[in-house]
């Protein structure tokens, strides 16, 4: 049984790959998107709660996608994942929703860790 599901929205194949094995490896069930429009998707028939998000996708971006997100699941743990990191990006994250933010090449050990705390959260907010 997995520890939790994890979805990855990035448009770059190799990046989606390696965040799969590495959150895989680690016993979470993973779902995949290469697009905002297929992650919403995802995110919200399937009700997954810990989220990465590149910021620069086709069709709506990772900040539009944070806030679609935010409107029905609004105790998703969401992190920005993009390789285009600027200060007014930021804070546009952090006025969409987003919990954290990594920039590419981001730490892998890093980003596990942010997936375990998350679901260590979840699971303080529904023992409550």
């Amino acid at each position: 049984m997995p520890k939790g599901k994890i979805l990855v929205v990035d448009d770059e194949e190799s990046i989606r790959d390696v965040l799969q094995q590495l959150f895989t490896r680690s016993g979470y069930a993973v779902r995949l998107a290469d697009s905002g429009e297929k992650g919403l998707q995802i995110a919200l028939k399937e009700n997954i709660h810990v989220i990465f998000l590149d910021l620069n996708l086709p069709g709506f971006n990772g900040i539009e996608l944070c806030r679609k997100i935010r409107r029905d699941r609004p105790m998703a743990i969401i992190h920005a994942v993009t390789g285009y990191p600027s200060i007014f990006e930021l804070s546009d994250c952090r006025e969409a929703g987003f919990d954290d933010y990594f920039t590419k090449p981001a730490n892998l050990e890093w980003l596990l860790r942010a997936a375990q705390i998350a679901f260590e959260k979840i699971g303080r907010w529904k023992s409550r």
